[in-house]
């Protein structure tokens, strides 16, 4: 995780602010440490904000807060890829609102997405089948393991 918010800093030090879009539950959980390494080791601002959605049907986004993202950075985090359906769908309320950029990011990446999805910043990407789940162990605000079953 350090390794990915080191690269975070460094593809974004001309800007200003980033807005961290962490999707719940285990997205979320991975935004925050994200941010606070990110504190760490660079005068970057961050606003965190919690995007949810049914990952199996998601047809309704929330955002935890509105606000205007016209001419902003948008990182999408998450904990894993399986098909690139959530982050495709996670897009939905940043699409009208004219952001200088998206970006992603995932704790594991499998490599046969169904949706024209791939992340920016990967802790790991794994080729698995479509039988293999990928867990991520969370306690309480910590990530403690991913692992492959």
């Amino acid at each position: 995780m350090q390794r990915l918010a080191l690269e975070l800093i460094e593809n974004n030090l001309d800007e200003q602010e980033l807005i961290l879009v962490g999707i719940e539950e285990n997205g979320l959980v991975l935004a925050k440490n994200i941010r606070q390494l990110m504190k760490q080791s660079a005068a970057i601002q961050t606003e965190l904000i919690t995007l949810k959605l049914n990952k199996k049907k998601p047809e309704a986004v929330t955002l935890s807060k509105e606000m205007d993202f016209t001419d902003k950075v948008i990182v999408l985090i998450d904990d894993v890829t399986n098909s690139g359906k959530t982050l495709l769908y996670a897009l939905k309320p940043f699409l009208n609102a004219h952001p200088r950029k998206i970006q992603t990011l995932v704790l594991v990446e499998r490599t046969h997405t169904l949706y024209p999805i791939t992340a920016d910043y990967k802790g790991i990407s794994l080729a698995t089948t479509l039988q293999d789940h990928i867990y991520v162990e969370i306690d309480g605000d910590k990530v403690t393991g991913a692992y492959l079953k």
